[in-house]
């Protein structure tokens, strides 16, 4: 099964009218080589936490080279000094600026199969801000010998972060426990540990760049990253768990995932979890009559459980919808959000391709870089955390992209390490490794195993003669008496011509069980729990919220139109225009966490969780980023940008009183609640801010 060839023409168009509002932002340095790192991302493999790691190094680089010309905060790496010999300071931090990302790029992305396109356009870039690239001086205080400096020892210094980058990021110690899955044979029989990873045996595997890897499937990608040096997470955020002999270190540990087969209800929450899984499979047919109105309108805002694990009565196992109420209106128009309503099938394989970040995509992380630079382009406020003075476009960027550098970064090395040191199972091998097995329901059924799968009407069942004559809903399945039909998306088996075909939903044999993905990727090479996306997506949400000081996006409303039968990749459709919208960058990154659940890639279990560290993520790299740019915490409560905290900040922290949502900025020592304590901050900054 081909590709449809009008994808990479849809992905390029990303986020095209995505904002409502007029832009109004002037490219700089920092954004114009954030897009290059952006595009050399694209066209370079799949590696998420290798690429936000970049982006952290990059954004790291660009700030460093920006305060080396007043010696304004903190150096994150490289403590340098430079004069504006001949130009403006302005003018001297772009160049160095241009230098340091020019280094970083060509030294990162020398061995991506994209490099030969990205190198021409390095050097293009370079030469507009006045440097060729064979001018390599370190001496002098010019910005050019700045920039080289700063490279140069980033670089050097860096490959010894705990990343094994000499030896292009391989695993060092980890081994998988389970043989592979063949995953043309079907079933799962040769999975010895069902709960732990289990690598997959393909003919060819293309990863979600679209390169094709020889060997048939990858290693298991970056277990080891918990001994990446973070950005913003301490010391004491980091514990240790022993497996195989291996101590495993763990940033921000949210405890092990549910056990198959464990004691208590520990294994009545693995099945659970899987059967949501296969459940939600069953809304990918945009042929079902069921019709969604997907509005910030009447979807986002959703009341998360308190604790993680308490994940159960979050999501809406039967239906799917999620369970927000929606807004009200629209904070920056006064007026209610306009229907949007589309078959449920389009909206969930939309919604699942869409953050799948599959073939020419940023990666998770850049995925939401990409996020970040739309909303710069579309608003013209230049405050850090909606509060204070208005910065220049080159500090504001310098700024936005470090802080969003570091939480991607710590997201990465958190979700990596939790992945290694519990080395959690795919729905893939769990649902095809229980339907092998047979059903745990009856025991005076056929086919009984305790390891097998707990049979639901209409959903799982066991086929039987009766079931499978002809005309009845197994009639198809007639020579599989005795095994499980699940009733799901029929899988890539179904797709001859992805151009022409909809696999639909229908009764399939369990143990040939496809989560939403091409048969060449089928499920990520690593772990599931936690959800990468999950941690990603929140810790940029909670970011860009405090970042812009907005929970809102732009306009009150992020939007990207999924063109009808132009933008899934493997079978036809959307059968209509989807247009994905979110109030909120929360919402946006709720969508994110569920999107992987209908893709069938992960279990709810694996998304909360992720979630949970995402929050936390966030809140570190805030401090970190403020301690960077020295910001005195009596700026906070200058919510007007005055340069006083007075009567005008106490009267907006009045008006945002209670849950955080309209003025996050007013929520003065970040814990979710305008309250008594955020008052007491206030009154005890008050008069004038002290810079």
């Amino acid at each position: 099964m081909s590709l449809k060839p009008t994808r990479l023409l849809v992905a390029i168009v990303l986020f095209v009218g995505a904002f409502h509002g007029t832009a109004s932002a002037q490219a700089t340095a920092a954004s114009s080589w954030n897009r290059l790192i952006l595009e050399s991302i694209k066209r370079d493999f799949a590696r998420p936490p290798v690429h936000a790691r970049n982006l952290f190094h990059h954004a790291a680089g660009m700030w460093d080279a920006w305060r080396a010309f007043d010696g304004s905060g903190a150096a994150c790496f490289v403590d340098d000094h430079g004069e504006p010999v001949g130009t403006s300071v302005y003018v001297a931090r772009e160049q160095a600026i241009s230098v340091v990302s020019y280094r970083i790029l060509c030294a990162r992305f020398a061995t991506s199969p994209g490099y030969a396109v990205m190198k021409p356009q390095y050097d293009a870039l370079l030469a507009q801000y006045g440097v060729v690239p064979t001018d390599t001086h370190t001496v002098g205080l010019d910005p050019v010998a700045v920039g080289n400096r700063i490279a140069a020892t980033m670089l050097a210094t860096l490959v010894n972060d705990g990343s094994n980058e000499a030896n292009n990021f391989a695993n060092r110690v980890y081994v998988p426990v389970n043989n592979p899955m063949i995953v043309s044979i079907g079933g799962n029989p040769d999975m010895q540990f069902p709960n732990q990873w289990q690598p997959l045996a393909l003919t060819s595997f293309v990863d979600q760049q679209g390169n094709v890897i020889p060997g048939g499937f990858p290693a298991f990608q970056s277990p080891e990253w918990g001994g990446v040096t973070p950005f913003g997470m301490l010391t004491s955020d980091r514990t240790y768990r022993t497996r195989n002999g291996v101590s495993w270190p763990i940033w921000l540990d949210p405890g092990a995932p549910p056990q198959y087969m464990g004691t208590g209800t520990d294994n009545a929450t693995f099945r659970k979890g899987m059967e949501i899984v296969l459940r939600w499979s069953a809304h990918l047919d945009p042929a079902d009559g069921v019709m969604w109105d997907i509005s910030p309108g009447t979807m986002g805002d959703s009341p998360e459980p308190a604790v993680s694990s308490d994940w159960q009565n979050y999501y809406d196992a039967s239906s799917g919808r999620p369970l927000g109420v929606g807004h009200t209106v629209n904070p920056a128009t006064g007026l209610p959000y306009q229907a949007n309503v589309v078959p449920r099938g389009d909206f969930t394989r939309a919604l699942a391709e869409f953050w799948a970040d599959g073939p020419s995509s940023e990666t998770p992380p850049g995925h939401w870089f990409a996020l970040l630079n739309d909303v710069r382009d579309r608003s013209a406020d230049r405050r850090i955390g909606g509060r204070g003075a208005q910065l220049d476009p080159l500090e504001w960027d310098v700024k936005a992209y470090v802080l969003l550098g570091g939480a991607m970064h710590d997201a990465a090395v958190s979700a990596w390490s939790v992945k290694g040191a519990y080395d959690a199972t795919r729905p893939v091998n769990s649902v095809r490794y229980m339907t092998h097995r047979g059903q745990s329901s009856n025991p005076e059924l056929g086919s009984f195993s305790p390891l097998g799968i707990q049979l639901v009407t209409g959903e799982v069942e066991f086929i039987s003669t009766a079931s499978s004559a002809p005309g009845e809903r197994h009639a198809h399945l007639s020579n599989s008496v005795g095994q499980i039909a699940v009733r799901t998306w029929r899988g890539p088996g179904a797709i001859t011509n992805p151009a022409t075909d909809v696999a639909g939903v229908g009764w399939i044999l369990g143990r040939f069980w496809y989560p939403y993905q091409r048969p060449t990727f089928v499920t990520p090479p690593f772990a599931g729990y936690v959800s990468g996306h999950s941690t990603y997506s929140r810790a940029a949400a909670e970011t860009l919220t405090t970042l812009t000081g907005d929970a809102f996006f732009p306009g009150g409303v992020g939007e990207y139109l999924c063109l009808r039968n132009q933008f899934l990749v493997f079978e036809e459709g959307p059968s209509v225009d989807v247009r994905l919208q979110w109030a909120t960058y929360r919402d946006a990154a709720e969508q994110s966490g569920l999107s992987r659940i209908w893709g069938g890639i992960h279990p709810p279990f694996d998304d909360m969780p992720g979630r949970a560290i995402g929050k936390q993520v966030a809140s570190r790299a805030w401090a970190r980023a403020r301690e960077l740019w020295n910001t005195p915490a009596s700026c906070d409560a200058d919510l007007d940008g005055s340069g006083n905290t007075g009567g005008e900040d106490l009267g907006i922290l009045l008006a945002a009183w209670g849950p955080v949502l309209d003025h996050p900025a007013a929520d003065l020592n970040n814990d979710g609640v305008v309250s008594g304590a955020d008052l007491g901050l206030m009154l005890a900054a008050w008069g004038p801010c002290v810079h």
